[in-house]
């Protein structure tokens, strides 16, 4: 059922340009920063205990376990991250320090696989008694991950033997003994694919498809699972929060813990783009259409409440107290770039890159060193992260959390983002994102140069041997006015557009140019007048990217400003020493002004003003102050 499949980063280079800024970043920041932080050693951070968890686990340390129960999980993920990096930019002092904490993990390993520092230190409690709290199957997972990304990019199999070796007794467990059970926060489903993947072992696969297909069976396994160690609170009933409410191919609404779902969501796709189970890709258009249609933020977010973390009822997005947390949009492009890999239609394409641009890059500060758990879409000092039923959204980015999930799930997809921008499959070469460098199939290279997303003009050059092959390009569903050149030669558009993608099948021959143009004037988007919030409101975009205001560039207060729809959205110039470099926007708006009464008869007086609009990303960066998307109209 999979049309293609992403190509390995090894055969991927992202040179220069907005994502390989962000790589560099992360290589050189925020895998180092990271790594301090999980050692304690970042002064005023909040404790991760990470590595000294391990170190008690193996025998090598006195102490407590520290941290939440799934803690292992920022480790793993920062592992991840180092193998992407090194997949890209081979480094003998990062491999030699990801070798000795590998050789660390494998020697908290208990002898017959089980891995999990929370319970090896804890030996009074009994294992996988409490799995929809316990996280033991999560963390798992992103164990799995990790030995996957570091054997791909190293050759090294040392991480993937651990890994083999707690997936073979998770297997014996659940599969021979036939244990009842699957996880309350999924994950492993998705990383059991990768591992069968890799090592073309069958048993993990049906390992993933054994979760997945009990999820939500009657009688509910949570309601039997009886333990006494509860890690936040006894079963209510509701069990809409870990998607098991009911068998996944009947589930159509996107409900509960957003993270869980789209994990979920992704390893559904996987196991149907595998076996070809046309009943699980029903289910995942379904959920598709679920979140895009009616859940999710213009920014690419997906959550919109903190009670539970999760999904609201359809159409219910508010501005100030979504919750929007930074795994979600990352668990959002996972789903997306499955779908994608099953039917090639920008839809699928145009999500992951307005959640990368958007809703999981603001997620992180442009220092590489300050993070987000929320992303709201309008903050006010002294409201955000202060007042009730605010202060999850906090107005500042913070240098760690205790849960610190998000920072390392940042790191491992902006360092595997090459392998979003291409696929191969089926004769076909796809280019998914317009990110700089280059990539190798059959026996051509195919470079792609751009200044995207300040401009978009993004211009291939085919190097190598003659070959013959269909190169498909997305054309992106906002795109004005798009004109396709190849050698200089026009191309009929219209006659090779499919499905928000462009194709052209040929002999390519070294040297060939192939320009992909199109206008990216700021446009106003306006929401459905079912979302209550933003009725009136508009909200600006330019190219792939939200724009917001920030009330150190419009004069402190942004809830008094009314841009009307008359109004030109003027853009300006590349600014490469405002915030990292970026194109900023204004516009002519009106700023309401009120007398001192509380309350009065007389409407306030309207003053004349300029609104400055930069990308929502980069909001947060210069300290304390507001910040607002929808704006009144």
């Amino acid at each position: 059922m999979r049309v293609f499949s992403g190509i390995p980063l090894r055969d991927v280079k992202v040179t220069g340009g907005f994502w390989g800024a962000y790589q560099e970043l992360v290589r050189n920041t925020v895998i180092p920063y990271q790594e301090k932080i999980m050692a304690d050693e970042i002064p005023g951070a909040e404790k991760s205990h990470v590595f000294e968890n391990f170190r008690i686990a193996a025998g090598e340390s006195e102490g407590d376990f520290y941290g939440w129960v799934f803690q292992d999980s920022d480790l793993a993920k920062w592992l991840e991250a180092v193998s992407y990096t090194l997949s890209a930019h081979p480094d003998p002092a990062l491999e030699k320090r990801a070798d000795e904490i590998i050789a660390l993990i494998g020697r908290a390993q208990e002898p017959d696989g089980y891995l999990d520092t929370y319970f090896t230190i804890h030996q009074n409690l009994e294992k996988f008694s409490n799995l929809r709290e316990a996280h033991e199957l999560y963390c798992a997972g992103h164990m799995m991950e990790a030995g996957v990304a570091y054997y791909e990019a190293t050759g090294k199999d040392s991480l993937l033997r651990i890994v083999q070796k707690l997936a073979d007794m998770l297997y014996d467990r659940f599969i021979s003994q036939k244990t009842k059970g699957y996880p309350g926060h999924q994950e492993i489903e998705l990383a059991l694919v990768k591992l069968y993947r890799v090592t073309g072992e069958g048993k993990y696969l049906e390992l993933s498809k054994r979760f997945i297909d009990e999820r939500g069976k009657a009688p509910n396994y949570f309601d039997k699972e009886s333990t006494d160690f509860i890690v936040w609170g006894k079963p209510n009933g509701d069990y809409r929060y870990n998607q098991a409410h009911v068998p996944v191919r009947e589930q159509r609404e996107a409900v509960g813990h957003a993270v869980r779902a789209v994990y979920m969501y992704s390893a559904m796709a996987d196991l149907a783009a595998e076996a070809g189970d046309e009943s699980l890709y029903e289910a995942c258009l379904g959920l598709w259409d679920s979140i895009t249609k009616r859940k999710l933020y213009i920014t690419g977010a997906i959550g919109a409440t903190v009670d539970g973390e999760a999904f609201s009822i359809d159409y219910d997005l508010p501005n100030d107290t979504v919750y929007g947390e930074t795994c979600a949009s990352i668990g959002l492009v996972f789903f997306a770039r499955r779908m994608l890999e099953i039917c090639p239609s920008g839809k699928f394409a145009d999500v992951i890159e307005l959640a990368l641009y958007n809703s999981v890059i603001s997620g992180m500060s442009l220092s590489g060193t300050n993070f987000f758990y929320c992303n709201p879409l309008e903050v006010t000092p002294g409201v955000s992260g202060s007042l009730y039923g605010y202060r999850h959204v906090l107005p500042e980015r913070p240098p760690w959390y205790s849960c610190a999930c998000c920072p390392p799930n940042t790191a491992r997809l902006i360092s595997s983002i090459g392998s979003y921008a291409w696929g191969a499959g089926g004769g076909t070469v796809y280019s998914n994102l317009f990110i700089n460098g280059s990539v190798k199939v059959q026996n051509t290279e195919i470079f792609l140069d751009t200044n995207y997303p300040w401009d978009g003009e993004i211009r291939y050059t085919f190097t190598g041997e003659r070959s013959e092959f269909c190169f498909a390009f997305r054309i992106p569903e906002w795109a004005e006015a798009a004109e396709i050149s190849l050698n200089g030669e026009i191309v009929d558009l219209s006659a090779n557009l499919r499905d928000g993608y462009c194709y052209i099948k040929r002999v390519w021959s070294a040297n060939d140019c192939l320009v992909l143009a199109f206008g990216m004037p700021a446009r106003r988007v306006y929401a459905h007048t079912s979302i209550r919030e933003n009725v009136r409101k508009t909200a600006v975009m330019r190219g792939p990217l939200v724009y917001c205001a920030e009330g150190t560039d419009n004069g402190g207060e942004l809830q008094n400003i009314i841009l009307p729809r008359v109004a030109e959205i003027i853009t300006g110039i590349y600014d490469k020493d405002l915030l990292g470099g970026i194109v900023p926007l204004q516009a002519s708006c009106i700023r309401l002004l009120s007398g001192d009464a509380l309350y009065s008869g007389v409407p306030p007086r309207e003053e004349e003003a300029t609104l400055t609009l930069i990308p929502y990303y980069a909001w947060g960066n210069r300290g304390l102050n507001q910040m607002r998307v929808w704006f009144g109209e």
